[in-house]
């Protein structure tokens, strides 16, 4: 199974997402994995002044210095577990990398007023 160091790693060099890349994301998060793919493809992630905020089905979520605001992280996963990542996580790892990544010259608490 491939670690988030890994596969992190493996897509800074590349500077794409490749088909090992994607196999190496599945490998370690399954569908949270595909998940996040699927996000960062249709450019659901995005960077405000304050925070980077991945957009769900449901919500938005914000992700801050690797945790996020969804009840997958809060409930779910293993805070003590580097590679136990939520879904909103995870795209936000991948996009930057693949200049995939919606920026928004705004503060997302001022965007939020109208959600």
């Amino acid at each position: 199974m491939s670690t988030v160091a890994e596969w992190t790693d493996a897509l800074a060099e590349a500077g794409e997402l490749t088909p090992d890349i994607v196999d190496r994301i599945i490998a370690a998060h399954g569908s949270r994995g595909r998940r996040a793919i699927e996000a960062v493809g249709e450019r659901r992630v995005k960077h405000y002044r304050d925070f980077t905020v991945v957009v769900g089905h449901n919500d938005e979520y914000v992700v801050e210095d690797g945790a996020c605001t969804c009840e997958d992280s809060q409930y779910n996963l293993d805070a003590e577990d580097p590679d136990a990542l939520c879904w909103h996580v995870i795209a936000a790892k991948i996009a930057p990398h693949i200049d995939a990544v919606d920026h928004h010259d705004m503060w997302y608490s001022d965007v939020r007023e109208f959600i």
